[in-house]
């Protein structure tokens, strides 16, 4: 199952690698195909002094959460997303946050789920009817009832 990460998820990933975002990022690669924007890599590298900060970690130990979160993730670039669905993302997300219009079409191109712990954007979208996202708890529970299947 393909699944759009968004940059909260993976900064909360980072900031507790043990958590259940963690969880999923680090040991779901058997279950789930993670894709990210390109760009979450320098945003991430932006803000190491406010994950060091956050986390009280060093920031060797940011890096090291950063690449245990991050191996399980495919960047692609943004050119690889064509215009209908940046289009599509773009009226989509207008009166909810700008900022989300890339996570959107990228679920849009890739056909897949987008995963977000944003609740205005998660309730933005579902009021105008779109319901392709899919939560932590939504994940967790996948993941869990496969691994269960699987024993």
């Amino acid at each position: 199952m393909k699944i759009i990460v968004d940059a909260n998820i993976v900064f909360s990933g980072i900031l507790n690698t043990n958590g259940k975002i963690g969880d999923i990022l680090i040991n779901s690669g058997k279950i789930f195909s993670f894709i990210a924007p390109d760009f979450l890599r320098s945003e991430i590298y932006l803000h190491y002094d406010k994950l060091m900060k956050i986390s009280k970690l060093s920031l060797e130990q940011v890096r090291e959460a950063e690449y245990q979160i991050c191996k399980s993730i495919t960047f692609v670039s943004e050119e690889q997303i064509h215009l209908p669905n940046w289009l599509f993302a773009e009226k989509l997300v207008t009166g909810i946050d700008p900022k989300d219009i890339v996570y959107v079409a990228y679920a849009k191109q890739f056909k897949c789920k987008l995963w977000t712990g944003d609740k205005k954007l998660i309730n933005g979208l579902a009021e105008k009817n779109y319901h392709n996202v899919v939560t932590t708890n939504d994940l967790f529970d996948i993941k869990t009832s496969l691994h269960f299947d699987r024993n």
